[in-house]
């Protein structure tokens, strides 16, 4: 009897770690119970529906013509270099943005598949499908900036620029020296080293830690104040004074669809093992025909500034342009995004 109790506990609490562990399905746009349909959409080559946003001159009269990759719990309302640029400067340097909702996030269906690669594929075929040319500019912010990484590695090609605005480091990238990339590491709050732990060697385990309570998560999740810098602080003070109606819409639509297909598997494939090291690109501009730049703050408390000197170093094609006293949102400080746009895209500073 003793044994068969036994067995029978056994079998709940397997039942109960499963349960626990496997993330609830998404809630996909459109579908019923699941959220609306409300912005523009296209169709890619796998079915799935990526949403997205146009800013700025018509593209059929644009001189510039970019896609915006937003960052980690964030949407396609948050191109950074339309929405905190003025729309005179835009006009003046005749640009157009298309930023979208990244797999997953707002109104783009969720991708079970999704790696790098195929986000940039993802991007390409936004690109066509939008009829942007064979050549388009790609810029991206945080996690976005990481993304562009594989942009620069799969479809170097279609690409007229590409703009890194603080992107994410993956501590794992094989080039770092060990103690460069141990001392960045232990930098973080424990709760953040343990996150990324369990997401980079325990990924199936990635929904279970963010969402328990019997020890802290990641503090980028719960928006911590200790994970910003003075900048940042002063940053979010002036945006939450003029912050409309509309931007509380727009926080609720990013991850409706579920945290685990938005910020849980953007967690797994940033800090995931990569299929290559961003240190191995190749210069795309060989002949100066376009020009890649990154931007970095020098008292980014998310993304490690000695860990970026490093790739910047390394990569010595790269425009690399870091930020006394800049923080991680140093790209939403008054005038900051017009001055790197005019500069990466016509090299005025």
């Amino acid at each position: 009897m003793s044994k068969r109790i036994a067995l029978v506990l056994v079998f709940v609490l397997l039942s109960w770690a499963y349960q626990a562990i496997r993330p609830p399905p998404p809630k996909i746009c459109g579908s019923p119970g699941g959220p609306p349909i409300t912005a523009p959409r296209i169709k890619l080559r796998d079915g799935r529906y990526l949403a997205y946003k146009e800013y700025g001159v018509p593209k059929e009269a644009a001189k510039y013509k970019i896609i915006f990759v937003h960052a980690f719990g964030s949407s396609r309302h948050d191109a950074v270099v339309a929405t905190a640029v003025s729309p005179e400067a835009i006009e003046e340097l005749g640009v157009y943005v298309v930023g979208f909702d990244r797999p997953g996030y707002g109104e783009s269906d969720p991708d079970p598949k999704r790696t790098m690669k195929s986000l940039a594929l993802d991007i390409e075929e936004l690109a066509d499908q939008l009829g942007l040319g064979s050549k388009f500019y790609v810029i991206g912010y945080s996690m976005g900036g990481q993304i562009i990484w594989g942009c620069l590695k799969y479809i170097p090609n279609r690409l007229a620029g590409a703009g890194l605005l603080t992107p994410v480091i993956n501590y794992w990238w094989p080039s770092f020296p060990a103690n460069l990339s141990r001392d960045a590491y232990y930098q973080q709050p424990p709760e953040d080293q343990w996150t990324l732990r369990v997401t980079h060697y325990l990924p199936w385990l990635t929904y279970w830690w963010n969402t328990q309570k019997l020890f802290p998560a990641s503090s980028v999740v719960a928006q911590k104040p200790d994970m910003f810098s003075p900048q940042d602080l002063e940053i979010i003070k002036n945006m939450l004074s003029v912050a409309g109606p509309d931007r509380e819409t727009y926080k609720q639509q990013v991850k409706q669809q579920g945290e685990f297909e938005s910020i849980h598997r953007d967690m797994r494939i940033g800090f995931g093992t990569w299929e290559f090291d961003p240190t191995d690109l190749n210069n795309p501009f060989p002949n100066n025909e376009g020009s890649v730049h990154l931007w970095q703050g020098d008292e980014d408390r998310l993304v490690p500034v000695t860990l970026q000197r490093y790739i910047a170093n390394k990569l010595p094609w790269i425009h690399y342009h870091e930020l006394p006293g800049a923080g991680h949102l140093f790209p939403l400080a008054k005038g900051m995004s017009e001055a790197m746009l005019k500069e990466f895209l016509t090299g005025e500073k």
